[in-house]
């Protein structure tokens, strides 16, 4: 598993090397996990797209909180999944937008609540799809990523690809820098 120290950095460098990355997700006996295939980064005081631009408030909190945490809220009645991530003393977070299923293909489906005629790729192509399939919602909130007991985890992993980078996907006031990374060509990313 990835330790504290990886996200203990500026969260636009812990978004591009969260690429390629596998999150997995343990449900009682089973075990859920994706390649990580797109991330967002965000920022605190200074970024107008991030949960953290009007200042601490009870539901973001976790922002400011120690590295390497799941941070979780709820837009368009779907749960959207963060790694805490920022250099000390700062603020930060990255979106997981979408991943690669691995294992448990299946319970994702059934998850989804989908036939098992469904382009593969529709499975996790999204950061609500990608956490109604591996079942995160906000009772995982705050659960330390970096812990060997923790039920959502990340793990190195060696693949090679070509990253790409955009402006943040469904944001009206952005930064004025591309902060959305993807790996190129792969049919699971939400939007090319």
């Amino acid at each position: 598993m990835l330790p504290k120290k990886f996200y203990e950095r500026d969260p636009e460098e812990v978004a591009r090397d969260l690429l390629g990355k596998v999150l997995v997700r343990k449900i009682r006996d089973e075990r859920l996990s994706g390649m990580i295939v797109e991330t967002e980064a965000y920022y605190g005081l200074g970024d107008p797209a991030s949960r953290a631009f009007d200042g601490m408030k009870n539901f973001n909190k976790l922002m400011w909180c120690e590295p390497g945490r799941a941070f979780i809220y709820n837009v368009h009645k779907y749960w959207m999944f963060n790694v805490v991530a920022h250099e000390p003393g700062d603020v930060g977070a990255v979106l997981i937008r979408a991943v690669e299923p691995l294992e448990g293909i299946e319970t994702m489906k059934r998850n989804r609540g989908i036939s098992k005629d469904l382009e593969i790729f529709n499975l996790t192509n999204g950061p609500g799809k990608f956490t109604v399939a591996f079942g995160i919602d906000r009772t995982l909130n705050g659960v330390c990523l970096t812990s060997e007991n923790s039920p959502i985890i990340i793990v190195d992993n060696r693949t090679r690809f070509q990253v790409s980078s955009s402006r943040r996907i469904g944001v009206k006031a952005d930064l004025n820098r591309d902060l959305r990374f993807y790996v190129e060509g792969n049919r699971f990313v939400s939007k090319k």
